[in-house]
């Protein structure tokens, strides 16, 4: 039975592309914005990939994304004005229609709380923009990796004193869902078609055997209600 339900939060809980699309052309109005927020989020994965796999010391993402972010920016010629708070624009995006609803809903019934590569800071900075009610923030930090290195979805069950069985994670990536599967718990894909814009073509459709299915974070609270 799940006691608890942790979430992917970038792309799953909240909206990510439309709010970095939007600080970028607030800083650069000469530049493709969607383009520059397409190549940062580009950087995303390899960046951790050194910290994964033990060549890097763990940074957190707050720094990943201003190394990201001026690698980028170098590359189209661009020089910010301050680079910190663009960088930081990542702690300003707003969540999915359907995400806060949902959420409260989960959270009458289990303890919910995010399995992010967010560091804490970011993580509670984003949330209080946004209007995340969480019991407690977990993720990537307490384990000193990043996803989808099973250290990460490992701690983050034993953080909330539960066996992986006991735990579902929500995301709407299926590689996410693959490792947490790996890891021993319960999984729900979150169908999130718009994530990476009109022209997505990764994770449009479930391709796993997870236990559950769902359009949007209200029909899943319902699936996980304990008397559902």
């Amino acid at each position: 039975m799940t006691q608890a339900i942790l979430f992917d939060v970038f792309g799953t809980c909240v909206d990510w592309r439309s709010g970095i699309v939007r600080a970028v052309a607030r800083e650069f109005p000469l530049l493709d914005a969607e383009r520059i927020a397409d190549e940062w989020r580009a950087r995303y994965d390899p960046s951790m990939a050194p910290i994964r796999d033990g060549t890097r010391g763990y940074a957190p993402l707050d720094q990943l994304h201003r190394e990201n972010l001026r690698a980028v920016l170098s590359r189209h010629g661009a020089e910010c004005n301050d680079l910190d708070h663009l960088a930081s624009a990542w702690e300003r995006l707003d969540p999915w229609p359907d995400t806060l609803a949902g959420l409260r809903a989960m959270r009458c019934h289990h303890l919910i709380a995010p399995c992010s590569n967010a560091s804490i800071a970011l993580m509670i900075r984003l949330s209080r923009h946004a209007g995340l009610e969480w019991d407690c923030i977990l993720g990537a930090e307490i384990a000193r990796s990043y996803k989808p290195d099973p250290s990460v979805y490992e701690a983050s069950c034993a953080a909330l004193g539960f066996a992986p069985n006991e735990v579902t994670f929500v995301a709407a990536h299926n590689g996410d869902l693959e490792a947490a599967r790996r890891c021993g718990m319960r999984t729900a894909y979150l169908c999130r078609p718009a994530e990476h814009g009109p022209a997505q073509t990764s994770d449009l459709a479930p391709t796993g055997p997870w236990d559950h299915v769902a359009d949007d974070m209200r029909s899943l609270a319902a699936m996980l209600r304990p008397d559902g």
